[in-house]
């Protein structure tokens, strides 16, 4: 009689026995996925005691009109570790550099010549390379240029300047020139001193920003626009009907005679540019063409 052969049976599932030393033990997926939360955690709350030594407490405008959840407004807090001689720039970019790569500001030489990171920090416009830390109040509060539209964070929109600034025809000019076309037009040691100060100006817009006539009048050219037209203006230099092109430029109903003298631009200027009396010696000029005696 033949006997069927019986199928060996596999074995029911079983979980394997628990080890007791991998109780609690995660995925190396899993791991990386806690330890990635717990970096956002940390990046979004920069708390005091996690730096060691004197720290400098950072209050820092925060706005991204591309991220969802970053639309509204906002001051996030940094607290950045103190070292002698730090400047405002130094310690955003710490703040950057080490707890939020997503903090957007400009800045370039750090030397204080062009001009790129002017903010308002602590209700007045100053360069940030150029404003001690240690001279400061704090918690610092770093904002952007008050007046212009914010891109993000500390970015500025600055086509409108830059626009005010070109409309000054902001470069020399000169209808002939002396005997010997290529002569060199030398310019008396005292002219020079006369214009010496208005050279100074490195287009950060920090006077623009502190006007309250340009806050309120678009079409306002502005001192640091103003005062580009009067290096050139008073350049010995250039022809008498230039010089006369530029007043004309200058005297229109929203250029010098909007300026209310309210010294603001001269104030906040980071090179010290006698922005005002510059305003002021144009009108005067502009007065004096315009008289006729007969």
């Amino acid at each position: 009689m033949s006997t069927q052969q019986e199928q060996p049976q596999e074995p029911e599932s079983q979980e394997a026995p628990e080890d007791p030393e991998m109780r609690g033990a995660e995925s190396p997926q899993q791991e990386r996925l806690k330890e990635k939360e717990q970096g956002l955690a940390q990046e979004e709350a920069v708390d005091e005691s996690d730096v060691e030594g004197e720290t400098v407490h950072l209050k820092v405008f925060r706005y991204d009109p591309e991220v969802e959840g970053k639309q509204e407004p906002r001051f996030d807090d940094f607290y950045v570790p103190f070292e002698k001689g730090m400047t405002v720039l130094d310690a955003v970019m710490y703040a950057r550099d080490e707890f939020d790569s997503s903090l957007t500001f400009r800045h370039s030489c750090r030397q204080a010549v062009c001009g790129s990171d002017a903010f308002f920090v602590n209700g007045r416009q100053r360069l940030g390379c150029k404003t001690q830390i240690s001279e400061l109040k704090q918690p610092v509060r770093v904002e952007p240029l008050p007046h212009q539209e914010v891109v993000k964070d500390l970015v500025v929109d600055m086509d409108h300047f830059y626009d005010q600034m070109h409309a000054v025809e902001p470069y020399f000019q000169q209808e002939e020139l002396p005997d010997g076309e290529f002569e060199e037009q030398r310019q008396s040691r005292e002219n020079r001193e006369k214009v010496k100060m208005s050279t100074r100006c490195i287009w950060c817009a920090a006077c623009m920003s502190s006007c309250n006539i340009a806050a309120g009048d678009n079409e306002y050219l502005g001192p640091a626009a103003i005062n580009k037209a009067y290096r050139f203006a008073m350049d010995e230099r250039e022809d008498e009907e230039i010089k006369e092109h530029r007043l004309r430029i200058v005297e229109q109903e929203h250029g010098v005679w909007r300026c209310q003298t309210q010294f603001s631009c001269t104030e906040v200027c980071p090179k010290d540019i006698p922005l005002t009396e510059h305003i002021q010696e144009l009108k005067r000029e502009a007065v004096k063409k315009n008289l006729k005696f007969w």
